[in-house]
């Protein structure tokens, strides 16, 4: 099993996608899962329930996959900060997708849909990010700068520098 870490607009979900298709694994998305049982976005959840909640039902999602989802497993850019996953953590291949706020702001345009960078889109990455840097430098075997690379390029290079993860 692989881990993918880091912050919005690295492109865990779909480096994460095309990781799993060259390795013939699944992939599974803790967000997406979070989204699909709630039946409703991140967003909303932050909004109606509090950050609190959100990260209550991340931290139970990302428990529940480390254990039960084989293959690729993206997590949300704020799971690997809470204590309990990082601990979960250890053992696994950790990949951290590392990102400019160039390229951040050009794949995910900063738009409102992302709770944590609503107010201030920028100036919130850039504090962000220098609080979970660390922390997912601590984190993961690997970091991959995912700079002017297209995802396909960024999963190819995780494959070839972790010998295939298998």
């Amino acid at each position: 099993m692989a881990v993918v870490i880091g912050p919005p607009g690295s492109g865990k979900t779909v480096t994460g996608r095309e990781l799993a298709g060259l390795l013939g694994v699944a992939f599974h998305d803790t967000d997406e899962a979070i989204v699909a049982a709630q039946g409703r976005s991140v967003s909303d959840i932050f909004v109606d329930d509090g950050e609190v909640t959100f990260r209550a039902l991340e931290r139970a999602e990302v428990a529940r996959a480390l254990q039960a989802e084989p293959g690729v497993v993206a997590l949300g850019g704020g799971a690997p900060i809470d204590p309990d996953t990082q601990e979960l953590l250890e053992g696994h291949a950790v990949v951290f997708l590392d990102v400019g706020i160039a390229d951040a702001a050009r794949r995910i345009g900063f738009d409102r849909s992302r709770p944590l960078l609503s107010v201030n889109p920028r100036a919130s990455w850039i504090a962000m990010m220098n609080t979970r840097r660390p922390v997912y430098d601590r984190l993961a075997g690997l970091r991959v700068d995912t700079a002017g690379r297209t995802p396909l390029e960024v999963a190819h290079d995780i494959v070839d520098r972790l010998g295939g993860l298998r």
